[in-house]
């Protein structure tokens, strides 16, 4: 590693451990658990173990508080729980719970230490326990990162363990059998003669006694749930129509509304002239709220079109107002003033390119990115004198107490958030706009719960899309192989966009500008990666997978175009320069998977690409036809390791969702300002895949990998090289910007 890398990463340690290590806390306070939340207020004869099991006489309820976004979580959670419990579907409810430091992310932490998933070295495993002793401290519950099956595959375990163990101990006391003579089986404690003892029956001596904590884990061996198909547990709802969603909420005396602010996200309102939506039918009133007006209404419909019908004076934007003027500042970014790290310096690419008679150089596009979720952003708010209640999908929700508290004038603890299931996100739901909103609104109209629906144009307007990037690379090869690279990035800081809305400082430098490039696990004998941190521009959000999809399309993009230039077969180079075992048997996995190097037919071409994000290593072969009427996707596969699959099924359901999120944003979708304003409005600007468009998408999960990971996103970063790769080899097009379709045509 070179100087400055040293420099970068030597900084953010010795601030994380100076927070991590005594200055805030000691560390007493990371070892001590947080209280049970579910103690708060509990009936006689009801029985709580931990901060994820409560049982009465009439059901089991499993708090399940991850937020689920439609990647399944929810499910999971209760997995992990069962298994341990010897429980069984249809024997238990599920239930999000409040938000408590109890559940705070065991795993998103990791992430924000600068170091390589597989880097075991002591300064690594330092800087990962600084990080989550951080999180520890401010009791980040959280949502995102792929990081949900990581943070709760060991702790759900052993909550469910000892949730078993107190019920065998209830049972002994109940009945006089020693425990050792008890077994569980299906939500009942079994006795020695055949009786069964219904969880729900022992739950009131159970409440009685101290939980059993000295448990033991069953081995992979016995487990009866995990890593066996399952059926989600909202797949009926969801397939059939039923399921309840937070834009379905309807509460008794509740009003609707809707608010229309500064397109130009985060100018100012000069004024506003509402007379004309005042006189609509079914209007309540318009108000003022931060950055424009809302409106209340009797119904959605009315609010969204007396919303259309207020004419605004709206300010400038407070940053660019046209599109050119976004990447020229990107341009301008690739100096010494805006340096943010050097993530990897191996050997000498500088030097060497210098010397070097031949090289290669390109420079990469990646644009901003809507979050598009098929569930506009909706938030139902009731505030009172007393408290605070908001129905909504939050991926935050601690945060969010914090926010609202802020606006209606209550303690956080008197904010209570009743987390929904959610038809989407991919980020969005990150931010709180969409509840401070609501929150704001209802704080006017006091006992009266408030709706807040977003019309999807509003949603567009006002989201906080992905973070565009420009890269440029320059590289040589050397006898048939890949000798060096030397690639810089330029971005605005996500991290710093993000973290500045949660009134929260950005420690150090921002990992996501390089993330997935940096972190290529490839023996390069020459590799320099750069970082340059553009001024802030339009505000950014985390996008599904955060940086990697754009880092990660820049890196393996240009090391596609060397491995052509040196006349080496993709996938065979990359095997030889990979450096990781566990991602080496990743990339033959899907070698085998698509028989590589098999012949294809003409006009036939395939592209493999490989990016790991959130620790895993996850490879993708695309195979594409020309056609007269363009480009067709064939077909897709897929290998990723996660270290262990909880449910195949999800495990196969999130991949091909996500490569099917990656393959359409790479294909059609962009966010482009004029006059400050978003042009994309709606799905017909910012399409995505297709129905017909959709490949064959076949997947293989492994289970090499020493640690727990999450899929939710990984799959998304190597969908748009693999594509373009795929689409030089049918056509010999090089691609070096995102979306595809200015350049080619898709069928």
């Amino acid at each position: 590693m070179g100087h400055t890398g040293k420099i970068a990463r030597r900084g953010f340690l010795v601030g994380g451990a100076a927070v991590a290590g005594g200055v805030a806390f000691g560390v007493w306070r990371v070892a001590t658990p947080y209280a049970n939340p579910l103690e708060n207020g509990l009936a006689g004869g009801v029985a709580t173990f931990n901060p994820w099991v409560l049982i009465d006489a009439d059901r089991i309820t499993l708090i399940t508080p991850h937020a689920d976004v439609g990647q399944g979580i929810m499910s999971a959670q209760a997995a992990l729980l069962a298994e341990e419990m010897d429980l069984e579907p249809g024997q238990f409810h599920t239930a999000f719970g409040q938000p408590d430091k109890a559940y705070w992310n065991t795993a998103m932490a990791a992430e924000a230490a600068p170091f390589m998933a597989t880097d075991d070295r002591l300064i690594a495993q330092a800087a990962r326990g600084a990080m989550t002793g951080v999180f520890k401290l401010i009791g980040m519950q959280g949502t995102g990162g792929s990081s949900s099956i990581p943070d709760s595959f060991d702790k759900l375990r052993r909550a469910g363990a000892v949730a078993r163990e107190t019920l065998r101990a209830a049972a002994a006391r109940d009945t006089g059998v020693p425990v050792a003579r008890l077994a569980t089986r299906a939500g009942a404690v079994h006795l020695p003669d055949g009786t069964a003892l219904p969880y729900t029956a022992l739950a009131a001596t159970a409440a009685g006694i101290a939980p059993v904590t000295d448990v033991t884990l069953r081995p992979p061996s016995a487990w009866r749930l995990i890593g066996r198909p399952m059926q989600r547990l909202d797949i009926v709802a969801k397939s059939t129509g039923t399921q309840a969603y937070g834009i379905d909420l309807d509460l008794p005396g509740m009003v609707h509304a809707t608010v229309r602010t500064n397109p130009r996200r985060g100018g100012t309102v000069r004024g506003f002239d509402a007379t004309a939506a005042r006189a609509m039918r079914g209007v309540h009133d318009v108000l003022p709220v931060t950055g424009g007006a809302a409106v209340i209404a009797d119904n959605t419909w009315r609010v969204f079109r007396a919303a259309e019908a207020i004419r605004f004076d709206w300010g400038p934007a407070p940053y660019p107002a046209e599109q050119a003027d976004h990447w020229a500042t990107l341009a301008d970014s690739f100096t010494g003033d805006r340096h943010d790290a050097t993530w990897r310096d191996d050997g000498d690419a500088a030097g060497t390119l210098d010397a070097a008679t031949q090289t290669r150089r390109a420079e990469y596009r990646v644009p901003y990115a809507a979050h598009q979720p098929l569930e506009p952003l909706n938030a139902t708010a009731l505030v009172t004198d007393a408290a605070v209640d908001i129905w909504s999908g939050a991926q935050l929700p601690r945060m969010l107490q914090r926010q609202v508290a802020g606006i209606t004038g209550h303690a956080p603890r008197q904010v209570r958030f009743h987390n929904q299931v959610t038809g989407g996100s991919f980020g969005h739901r990150l931010e709180f706009a969409y509840v401070t909103q609501a929150a704001e609104i209802a704080n006017r109209m006091r006992g009266t719960p408030v709706k807040l629906t977003y019309r999807r144009e509003e949603d567009f307007a006002q989201d906080f899309p992905r973070h565009i990037a420009m890269g440029r690379a320059r590289g040589a090869v050397r006898d048939g192989q890949v000798h060096a690279i030397d690639l810089s990035i330029a971005a605005p800081s996500v991290t710093a966009s993000q973290m500045g809305r949660a009134g929260l400082p950005a420690p150090g430098p921002d990992i996501q500008i390089a993330a997935g490039a940096w972190n290529a696990p490839y023996a390069l004998p020459h590799y320099r990666m750069r970082a340059y941190r553009a001024p802030a521009l339009a505000p950014v959000s985390s996008w599904r997978a955060v940086g990697a999809p754009g880092a990660g399309f820049v890196f393996d993009s240009f090391l596609d175009e060397l491995i052509h230039a040196a006349g080496a077969d993709p996938m065979a180079e990359r095997l030889r320069l990979v450096s990781n075992a566990t991602a080496r048997k990743v990339l033959e996995a899907v070698a085998d998977m698509s028989d590589w190097g098999a012949p294809v037919p003409p006009g036939t071409g395939r592209g493999v690409a490989f990016v790991e994000s959130f620790g895993v290593p996850c490879a993708e072969v695309v195979e594409v036809t020309q056609t007269p009427a363009g480009i067709r996707l064939d077909k897709v596969w897929v290998a990723a390791d996660v270290g262990r699959v909880v449910d195949p099924v999800n495990f196969e359901n999130n991949v091909q969702g996500s490569v099917i999120w990656g393959l359409g944003h790479a294909m059609n979708c962009r966010i482009t300002y004029a006059d400050g304003m978003a042009r994309q409005a709606n799905y017909h600007d910012h399409p995505g895949l297709r129905l017909a468009q959709c490949p064959e998408i076949h997947v293989r999960g492994l289970e090499n990998g020493d640690a727990i990971r999450g899929i939710g996103e990984p799959p998304v970063p190597p969908a748009a090289p693999a594509l373009a790769n795929a689409i030089f080899a049918a056509t010999g097009t090089r691609l070096r910007e995102m979306p595809f379709d200015g350049f080619v045509d898709f069928a």
